[in-house]
């Protein structure tokens, strides 16, 4: 009875694991939109970029159309489609259609039928995040395990990365409010020193206070001399 409850314990255990590794996949598919948004880098045509077993998260949401040069790009091999290549744009040869060549950094020069003609047909997606050297899993575990291994640690990694982004937005906010209402209460002080009088009209004021003073002296002087 306790062997089988163990055993329930772990089958359902290994279901609620797998069930949640499906969700992470799918979503991910969904956010970045493209069937495949890992793969891992298999050849030193980038470094020192991009290093062997170095995994790509592909975002397939970018247009073809806004991609420019030097963004690093994920294509299909466009001799064939034989291939799945991982390269940096190097120039845009055509607008209508839009045709690109690329170029691998520690090559020397593009390589016709690899490197051009790329176009919307051969295009996946641009590298959006690179997780340095977990494509060793590849190497130590089978399929699937080791894609959904890959899945969980990269979707943990880019979970962290939108939540560290969305902390230093709030805060980047948070500053600019306080500096508005720093700035606005700045300026109200200003403008109720500008509503002051000036000195002009504080001058002109004592004039005449002085003035009047000067007057009244004169008749209390013209006066004396009159009674006396």
């Amino acid at each position: 009875m306790t062997g089988k409850t163990i055993t329930k314990g772990v089958t359902k255990d290994i279901v609620i694991v797998v069930i949640g590794v499906l969700i992470i996949w799918l979503g991910l598919r969904v956010v970045f939109g493209t069937e495949n948004p890992f793969y891992v880098v298999s050849s030193g045509s980038m470094v020192p970029e991009l290093q062997v077993y170095d995994v790509l998260v592909v975002q397939g949401n970018e247009p073809f159309e806004n991609v420019q040069n030097g963004d690093i790009i994920v294509f299909h091999r466009p001799a064939g489609h034989d291939r799945v290549i991982v390269h940096r744009v190097a120039e845009i040869i055509d607008d209508d259609p839009k045709t690109i060549r690329t170029k691998g950094d520690a090559n020397p020069s593009s390589i016709p039928g690899t490197d051009f003609p790329i176009t919307e047909d051969e295009y996946i997606g641009k590298v959006a995040y690179v997780v340095p050297q977990i494509g060793y899993i590849t190497r130590i575990l089978m399929p699937p395990v080791n894609y959904i291994i890959i899945a969980v640690i990269v979707g943990i990694m880019i979970f962290k990365q939108i939540s560290k982004n969305k902390k230093a937005k709030e805060s980047f906010l948070s500053t600019k409010v306080d500096t508005t209402n720093e700035t606005f209460q700045n300026n109200a002080t200003d403008r109720e020193l500008t509503d002051l009088p000036n000195d002009n009209e504080y001058a002109e004021f004592g004039k005449t206070q002085n003035s009047d003073t000067v007057n009244q002296d004169e008749r209390s002087d013209s006066k004396e001399k009159t009674d006396d």
